[in-house]
This record gives structure tokens, C-alpha cells and sequence, in this order.
């Protein structure tokens, strides 16, 4: 039997070289071709592609030529601006014990990474009211009044983000893209049904970091025109710049003009940000669907954009307001309590939750501008 077996195998050894060598005599040979030949070849194909990508972009505007309403109205049905923001509050609260564990985790990391806002910024803000506005129309400025000059001061002051070092910056801005990877991870499973855990989404929802911090380089410089504006108006009002009417005229329409090229560019990379969360898409191609999809709708995304803000804003006066006002009563009361940085902590945890918040309105405008598309 052994004998026979190794006369089988020697048999199929030699019909399988004798049948290669067939094949190696039958094939054509291969046609060589010349370095333009090649060449032009390439270009060729390379041009093909970028007319197949070209093909699959939505162009709704021709250069030089006249856009009817027929031509560039994509209508796309959406619940009205208050149920949508409502829709999102439903979503986050009737699944707080998996966003209230990661709202405590985000800010502890943040705490340790990061750290809080100085409690001397806070207090050099309050001492600043203190002692300059004491008196408004004859009679002191009220307690909520008070609380609220410290809330809009400290925001719209930097103050949460005042004295970071360059290294703090970096974690800041690492933290901002896992919670926003967390939070669109969460919402898709939770809007699909899906039984999830905050362990999953801080485990599963990594993988596109590096191309999420790549659309937020395209943000900053995105934001370029806008950043322009207001190094250009402080050198305006120090050089007296603007006193003159005419001149106060060009530069509120140069402004006007930064302002809205960068709302025009940031409409799609916001969208892009969400759309970059889907597996195995790459920041390009993320940032060309979204402008595929925000195409003709532009003007009701920054609607809904400036009604979040509006919608944020009611919620820090509602949330922050109380807090303040509860800060204030308390150190009065109690001097121990001075160096406690209450509302450090309020802010962060605000701020997480607003990070939060805003990656759930975008996700859900997302999926509705995909799901009436299909």
C-alpha cells in the first residue's frame, strides 16, 4: 500500500508540472509598455475616480448661472424646534443611570487631567462686582442680578478654561473627543434599542479618536475668519480705529463676511463630527457626506443651531442661577466654606452635560436628514 501511494503521489507530481509548464507556454505575454504609456495610463485612471467621486457629489449651484428654487430645495421633514430639543432631554433623562455615571467619570478625569477652574478667578470676578458696581439707578445691585453678571462673566470670560498650560489644553481637548465619541455611541445603540452599558461605550467607541481629532483641526481652522475678527476689533478699539463712521461701516461688513464664512464652513463639520462616529469612514469622506447632506438644507441646520444655543443658555440660568445664589448664601453664612470651589464643580459638570446634550441633537438631526434620504 505504501508503495502504491508513493507511485500516486509521483503520478499527480508530474501531470502538475507537465500541466504549469503547459500553462506557462500557452499564456500571452505580458505587453510592455513605455514610461508615457504608462504614464498617461495612470492619469487616466486617476482622472476616472475623480470623476466617479464628482459623480456622487450633490451640486446644487452652477457658477454663472441662475439657481431656481426648484433646482436646489431638498425638502426634508423635521418635528418642530421645541419638540426636538424636548426629544433629547427625554433621551438623556429617561436613561440617566448610564449618562449621570458618565457625566460624574467625564469631570473626574477632567478633575485629575485637567483640573478645576481657579477658585480665584471665580473670586475675582465676584470682588470686581463688588467694588465696581455696587450701585445701579441709586440702590444696590440684587442678589440674582449679582449671580447673574458672575454666570455670563465667567463663560463668556474663558474663566473655565483660564490658565491651562499647553499640556492641559491637549487632555482638554482629548476628554472633549471621548465624551463626544461616548455620547454618539450611547444615543445610536439607545435610539436602535439596544441594550448597552456605559462600560461598552467607553470601551467600543474609540476607534475613530484619531479621525474625530482630525475634523476638530479642520474646525479650528475653520474658525479662522472668526478668529480674525476679534483680533482685528481689539486692535480697532486701541488704535480708535472705529470712530469714524466710514470706517466703523467697512469693518462691520468685513466682519459680517468672516462671520458668515465661518458659519457657512461649520455648519458641515459639525454635521462631520457625527458622521465620522460610523465605522470605517475616514474624516475626508466623513466631511464630504456631511456636506452631501447638509447641501440645501444649510439654512435649517444653523436654525437649529442657534435655537440649541438659545436652549442651552435657558438651561445654565435655570441650573446655574439657583447654585450661585445657594454659593453665595452659604460662604456668607459659613467662613469655612470660603475656599470650597462649589461652583468650579457646578461649571464642569454643566459643561459635560452641554458636551453631552449637543452631541444628541446633532446625532438625531443626522439620522433624520439619512433615514428621509434612503
Amino acid at each position: 500500500m505504501a508503495k502504491i501511494s508513493s507511485k500516486i503521489k509521483a503520478e499527480n507530481a508530474t501531470t502538475d508540472k507537465s500541466a504549469r509548464k503547459v500553462h506557462w507556454l500557452q499564456r500571452t505575454p505580458k505587453e510592455r509598455k513605455t514610461f508615457r504609456e504608462a504614464f498617461r495610463d495612470s492619469r487616466e485612471k486617476t482622472w476616472n475616480k475623480k470623476l466617479e467621486r464628482r459623480a456622487r457629489r450633490i451640486t446644487l449651484h452652477k457658477s454663472f448661472k441662475r439657481s431656481y428654487h426648484e433646482e436646489y430645495d431638498r425638502p426634508l421633514e423635521l418635528p418642530g424646534l421645541l419638540s426636538h430639543a424636548v426629544t433629547c432631554f427625554k433621551l438623556i433623562f429617561k436613561n440617566w443611570k448610564i449618562f449621570v455615571p458618565m457625566i460624574f467619570w467625564t469631570a473626574l478625569f477632567n478633575v485629575i487631567l485637567v483640573g478645576l477652574m481657579n477658585e480665584d478667578t471665580y473670586k475675582s470676578f465676584q470682588d470686581a462686582l463688588d467694588e465696581q458696581s455696587l450701585e445701579l439707578a441709586g440702590a444696590k445691585i440684587g442678589n440674582v442680578a449679582k449671580a447673574s453678571l458672575l454666570l455670563i462673566s465667567t463663560v463668556t470670560t474663558g474663566g473655565l478654561t483660564n490658565g491651562m498650560s499647553e499640556v492641559q489644553q491637549i487632555f482638554a481637548i482629548i476628554l472633549f473627543a471621548i465624551t463626544w465619541l461616548t455620547a454618539i455611541y450611547l444615543v445610536r445603540h439607545l435610539v436602535a434599542k439596544h441594550h448597552v452599558k456605559l462600560r461598552d461605550g467607553f470601551y467600543n467607541a474609540m476607534a475613530p479618536l484619531i479621525s474625530t481629532l482630525l475634523i476638530i483641526v479642520v474646525v479650528f481652522l475653520e474658525l479662522i475668519p472668526i478668529f480674525t475678527v476679534i483680533i482685528t476689533y481689539s486692535a480697532a478699539v486701541a488704535t480708535e480705529f472705529l470712530n469714524t463712521p466710514f470706517y466703523a461701516l467697512v469693518y462691520f461688513i468685513f466682519a459680517a463676511l468672516m462671520v458668515l464664512l465661518s458659519v457657512y464652513l461649520l455648519s458641515s463639520s459639525l454635521i462631520g463630527l457625527v458622521a465620522v462616529t460610523a465605522p470605517g469612514v475616514y474624516p475626508m469622506v466623513a466631511l464630504r457626506t456631511a456636506s452631501n447632506l447638509v447641501y440645501g438644507r444649510r439654512i435649517k441646520l444653523i436654525i437649529r443651531l442657534i435655537f440649541l444655543l438659545l436652549t442651552l443658555a435657558v438651561v445654565w440660568i435655570i441650573v446655574g442661577l439657583p447654585l450661585i445664589l445657594l454659593d453665595m448664601w452659604l460662604k456668607s453664612c459659613f467662613d469655612w466654606l470660603t475656599g470650597f470651589p462649589f461652583i468650579s464643580i457646578v461649571l464642569l459638570t454643566m459643561t459635560v452635560f452641554t458636551v453631552i446634550y449637543v452631541a444628541t441633537y446633532l446625532y438625531l438631526f443626522y439620522r433624520r436628514m439619512l433615514n428621509y434620504d434612503e
